[in-house]
């Protein structure tokens, strides 16, 4: 794993102040390579590309970058790994395509099969998480490409005179050209949704790619042209008029092996290897399947929580004891927690507000002590309906429309008039009462969710409620379309439920899970990967019905039975939790300080950004405990903390 950057500069500075702001740029991202750096210049284009190196496959000097291709055409940095590069290194010696190698990295092999086959004939061939910048000298072009799924990054666009790119927005901000001014509709956004939704970044004219895309900029001209070579929607499509036609017994067989064979593939790297474990159902598979194809025992990792509703940790031992893996786990104390919050807005560089990046970063900066890769079960519940609104959306909304607006208006008038922590202290008193399927982690969370859909008049409505926060909160805000209203869906895709899935698919999944995890994991210098990701298994997903995914109220039936193979059910079976913290009580607690100096009603309204009696009626209501308003501070939060560090 690495961090790339580079730049077109088309503004004539001279050669040696270019290479000074290449090794700038790089240096900002030495967390993500500390190994190695390495810039490269083209002197008469002005094209410069700089490095930094997380040595996983080919640890020598051959795998250094940026690297040329044998015959001198391409000069390609790459941040990812391919995890088939074996195969294709086999199949091109086949075809003849190479004479030889000069070590055995893949990014060698990527350059000889770009040489051979062409650049988006041969990503077509690429299995793995990848974003590079490719120079073709003959032909003067670069080339930005980004995996199918968008597991790594990569911003781009125009400051004056300049094209930028790079892993990370901080590695932009340091060229001379950079003029970043924030933009108000991807500030909405944020406000809304707790990311900001590609292919938009906080600032004006500077974007993220689109995954499964190809950039290509000619050096002489400020137009790019941006081509699809994978599509989420046409893999949906295509698997909706091709579905899976084989028996469950034969479905759960063929997951299995497609599962072994990703985790296999992505075991392979010359440095310490090893796993997060939630004990959910995801991270159980992942881990499960490493161990059934590893001699040695799976290093297994965990953290856990000492309040009631946020611990998982007990779970994942269970798991970890019951596979045989060599864990460890840490409980962390809300001290530990929460001294990460100040280097938040450093450590995801642009304003982000998932509240779940606080764990996960603990839980990497733990395991970057051990290993330097650690395989993650993410994504599981986007492709096998694990969300708690996928049922919701199968089963609610004909309750919901058969009942009068104004009753449900009531009805979530009366639900949210009780705070979801008094909710949670009624539903513990009645526990012993209440039938099975009532026993719920955080139900007064799920109740106040409820009251969000209850006032809707249409389904899609339903699913936008239960995904945003604050509307209406930015001042002059010209909020852009985005994914989720302005890109068309597929056909085919009728069921509200598989709407919501493929909506998270190229939405939720990109934009929050993926970039939480690949923060976090980047920030202590950790390789991430994610075998649900292979697209192999994304196209079979799509393929299996929905009946497969979502069975008697509970998502990922087909995932269940795959590892029911190999851990019992009882240490499985459980309602589903959240990867959280105690961020309401900590809010009218230890962080009080913090968040009324970032709230504070002068200091908004100078800034000019919000409408500011809005945010503090919200601060006001949870301080009193009256209501559970963490969501929407955090996002406010959020944002102001990365505001201070610019």
């Amino acid at each position: 794993m690495c961090g790339i950057t580079g730049f077109i500069s088309q503004t004539g500075m001279p050669v040696e102040t270019l290479n000074n702001v290449l090794v700038k740029m790089g240096n900002t991202l030495v967390h993500r390579g500390p190994d190695n750096q390495g810039i490269w210049l083209d002197k008469e284009t002005g094209v410069g590309l700089a490095h930094r190196r997380l040595s996983i496959v080919d640890l020598s000097q051959q795998g250094h970058q940026p690297m040329f291709s044998r015959d001198g055409r391409f000069v390609i940095v790459f941040n990812g790994e391919i995890y088939n590069y074996l195969d294709i290194r086999k199949e091109l010696e086949k075809l003849g395509a190479t004479s030889g190698w000069r070590g055995h990295s893949d990014t060698e092999v990527m350059l000889a099969a770009i040489s051979y086959w062409g650049l988006e004939t041969a990503v077509k061939h690429f299995v793995g998480m990848f974003a590079f910048a490719l120079w073709d000298r003959d032909e003067k072009v670069l080339h930005l490409v980004r995996d199918r799924l968008g597991e790594k990054p990569l911003y781009y666009g125009w400051m004056g005179n300049t094209f930028l790119f790079g892993s990370e927005l901080k590695a932009l901000r340091v060229h001379p050209a950079w003029r970043g001014e924030i933009d108000r509709g991807a500030l909405a956004l944020l406000m809304r949704y707790c990311y900001i939704p590609t292919p938009y970044s906080i600032y004006q004219g500077i974007f993220k790619l689109l995954p499964g895309t190809i950039l290509s900029l000619p050096f002489t001209s400020k137009s790019y042209q941006i081509t699809s070579y994978w599509s989420a929607q046409e893999v949906v499509e295509q698997g909706i008029n091709n579905p899976y036609l084989g028996t469950e017994k034969e479905a759960i067989e063929q997951l299995d092996v497609l599962l072994r064979g990703s985790i296999k593939q992505q075991m392979i790297a010359d440095v310490p290897l090893g796993a997060f474990l939630s004990g959910g159902i995801d991270s159980s598979t992942v881990v499960a399947l490493m161990q059934a194809q590893s001699k040695l025992p799976v290093k297994t990792f965990s953290i856990g929580f000492s309040e009631a509703g946020y611990n998982e940790a007990e779970h994942a031992k269970a798991v970890a004891q019951h596979l045989g893996t060599e864990h460890t786990e840490l409980y962390v104390t809300p001290e530990q927690a929460m001294a990460v919050i100040p280097n938040l807005s450093t450590l995801y560089d642009e304003p982000f507000a998932d509240s779940s990046q606080i764990p996960t970063f603990l839980v990497s900066q733990m395991t970057r002590q051990h290993v330097t890769v650690s395989l993650s079960g993410d994504a599981g519940d986007e492709l096998f309906g694990g969300y708690n609104r996928y049922l919701w959306g199968q089963n609610s909304w004909p309750k919901i429309n058969f009942m009068p607006l104004n009753l449900r208006q009531t009805v979530a008038s009366l639900l949210t008039t009780i705070s979801p922590s008094t909710w949670d202290k009624t539903f513990a008193l009645l526990h012993p009462l209440l039938p099975a399927k009532l026993h719920q982690s955080t139900p007064g969370h799920k109740l106040h969710k409820l009251a969000k859909i209850l006032t809707v008049t249409q389904p899609e409505e339903m699913y936008q409620e239960l995904i945003s926060f604050w509307k209406n909160i930015v001042i002059e805000e010209g909020q852009p379309l985005i994914p989720l209203d302005g890109k068309p869906q597929p056909e085919n895709l009728t069921d509200l439920t598989q709407r919501m899935m493929y909506l998270d698919m190229i939405s939720y999944l990109p934009d929050d899970i993926l970039v939480k995890v690949d923060r976090a994991t980047m920030g202590v210098s950790l390789e991430s990967r994610i075998p649900f990701l292979d697209h192999r298994i994304v196209e079979f997903a799509w393929r299996i019905p929905l009946s497969m995914k979502i069975r008697n109220n509970q998502g990922k039936w087909l995932l269940r039975q795959v590892l029911y193979q190999y851990v019992p059910k009882e240490l499985i079976e459980r309602p589903k939790m959240g990867f959280g913290i105690p961020l309401d009580s900590w809010l009218r607690g230890p962080l009080k300080e913090w968040a009324e100096n970032l709230l504070a009603k002068n200091r908004l309204k100078e800034e000019g950004f919000f409408h500011t009696n809005l945010i503090q009626q919200k601060w006001e209501e949870h301080l009193s405990g009256k209501r559970n308003w963490q969501y929407y501070l955090w996002n406010v939060l959020m944002f102001e903390a990365w505001l201070e560090q610019q």
